[in-house]
């Protein structure tokens, strides 16, 4: 197999017969880690983009657009003209087809002290090394998109996730890029978070996202998902195209209170298949852990990722609401 076939190659857990590859359009690939390769246009303009896909295994149609976009990268129907990371995060959990192994592995990075003889921890500082790398050349704009997919249905199928950062506030184009890519809402964090997307923004300067599109589905079961916006804008970035205006913005969401599981007697009062942003009505109870009760007490309050099955001691949920002015 090729260097086209970085996905075949990471589920059958095998090396390339070469790791660079030359291509008849000017760009030459490189096979630098398992799931890691590199792109590099011949004179390459200024910019960086890191896209990764796989940090969670069960999470495929991110892992099947990064395929389709690498082939159509070889076929030379896509020929970027700045550097190109694509990094299937977490290999193991892919090939067997769950969330992860051992832990979750986008809990992880961004200084989280590690135990690297636990595969997910010595995976998450291998994928910091990988990008430090990449993007500590970078002469140009610096942009990471770490793809996913949510474990619940939601009631806007794509949206965003902008890690925070004390002195990198959310800018008006980067809100504008996330509308072009088909985003229909973003949520911008209020703390420092352990994502591979918190890890690139804090430490190597990127504008960094986690894109959510769709429900999390097995390989071959993602056809109904819409990605033609997401391409386009992509492949835009990819050709240094300028940013065209007047494009519609995702709708804003800041973060109301963080539930956090404590004990295993923790209860979330929600319905097994509650989708994410379900409004929820204000003075109801959202869950109990022993002592300590979570009651909605604002207005337009949405429900984000609840998962009352995170071990002990991380979030079970978000309650978010809409946030017109954008306000951190």
């Amino acid at each position: 197999m090729s260097l086209v076939d970085l996905l075949p190659l990471t589920l059958a857990a095998r090396k390339p017969a070469r790791v660079e590859q030359r291509l008849a359009h000017g760009l030459t690939l490189r096979w630098l880690a398992e799931g890691v390769l590199r792109i590099d246009p011949d004179d390459a303009l200024a910019g960086h983009l890191l896209l990764s896909a796989g940090v969670h295994g069960n999470e495929t149609a991110p892992v099947e657009w990064l395929d389709r976009l690498l082939r159509a990268i070889v076929a030379g129907t896509l020929r970027p003209r700045r550097r190109l990371l694509l990094i299937l995060g977490n290999p193991a959990a892919l090939r067997a087809g769950t969330r992860f192994i051992e832990q979750d592995m986008n809990r992880l990075f961004n200084g989280v002290p590690r135990d690297t003889s636990i595969a997910e921890q010595a995976r998450a500082a291998e994928l910091e090394e990988q990008a430090r790398r990449f993007f500590a050349e970078a002469d140009g704009p610096r942009l990471h998109y770490d793809l996913h997919t949510a474990i619940r249905g939601s009631r806007f199928e794509r949206f965003a996730l902008y890690p925070w950062h004390p002195q990198r506030p959310l800018s008006a184009e980067q809100e504008q890029r996330l509308g072009h890519a088909g985003m229909q809402a973003l949520l911008c964090h209020s703390q420092q978070g352990h994502t591979f997307s918190a890890y690139t923004q804090a430490t190597l300067a990127a504008d960094s996202f986690t894109l959510e599109l769709g429900k999390a589905r097995p390989f071959g079961e993602n056809t109904g998902l819409d990605l033609a916006a997401l391409d386009q804008a992509v492949t835009g970035w990819l050709h240094a195209n300028p940013l065209r205006p007047g494009t519609h913005r995702p709708l804003r969401f800041r973060i109301a209170s963080s539930v956090i599981k404590h004990t295993p007697d923790f209860v979330l009062h929600l319905d097994a298949d509650v989708e994410n942003f379900t409004p929820l009505p204000p003075g109801s109870l959202l869950a109990e852990d022993g002592d300590t009760r979570w009651t909605v007490e604002q207005a337009n309050a949405c429900i984000l990722f609840p998962n009352p099955k995170v071990a002990c001691g991380q979030r079970a949920g978000l309650i978010v609401v809409h946030d017109p002015h954008g306000t951190r």
